[in-house]
């Protein structure tokens, strides 16, 4: 697919301040929330259960499709040191966006700066493809320096940043300052959900996460 037709598709890239900060159960919420096309470029780890099957566990029935990973590997760290464990290169030309009608939820591996390559980052690959990104964080100690550095990268390579969507117990205060120093739409917050089922999701999502900035 051409750039243009990617910067034209409606959908979002989903990526994190760190690992663990609940991206994926964001990109589960807003896959059911928009009913889309969902896609995790590269996995690492496949001993537990993948992103792609949480995703299609939480999205049920409302995701329209889950692609298949373009890499699936099998240590849980860096892509680039999972590939090279598995006597892979990631190649850039194989991330390429898969076609389809409706939205899509693209999911980063880790946070902006994970490098999938020697020499390549996923920001790198979040520029190529075009979308608007949605940057998740939590809301412990500690997140607004990895948020306003995650800001800073995105925007030094001119990505659009749809906003931060927060994830955890409410702490306005530092919501506040990631938001205000990074100039940054505030998207709302998931809190911790027990239990987290289809159902639950689906009802938090649209009670605390602020729909229109996600169109």
């Amino acid at each position: 697919m051409s750039g243009k037709g990617v910067h034209l598709m409606r959908g979002f890239i989903i990526t994190g301040t760190d690992t663990g900060v609940g991206k994926t159960v964001f990109a589960a919420g807003l896959t059911a929330h928009l009913r889309a096309r969902y896609w995790k470029p590269v996995q690492a780890g496949l001993d537990e259960e993948t992103d792609s099957e949480t995703v299609a566990r939480l999205a049920a029935p409302y995701a329209s499709v889950i692609y298949p990973e373009a890499y699936r590997l099998r240590t849980p760290c860096s892509p680039h040191e999972a590939a090279r464990i598995d006597g892979l290169t990631i190649d850039p030309d194989r991330l390429a966006v898969p076609s389809g009608e409706g939205p899509l939820v693209i999911e980063g591996a880790g946070g902006v700066l994970v490098p999938l390559a020697d020499g390549l980052l996923s920001v790198d690959m979040f520029a190529r493809w075009g979308l608007p990104v949605i940057l998740v964080a939590r809301t412990q100690l500690g997140t607004i320096n990895h948020s306003l550095l995650s800001i800073e990268a995105l925007r030094s390579r001119g990505m659009t940043l749809a906003g931060i969507a927060f994830c955890g117990e409410a702490n306005p205060a530092s919501e506040a300052a990631i938001t205000g120093m990074g100039a940054a739409a505030h998207l709302g917050r998931l809190p911790m959900l027990d239990p987290l089922t289809p159902a639950s999701l689906l009802e938090a999502f649209s009670q605390n996460i602020r729909s229109e900035h996600l169109r």
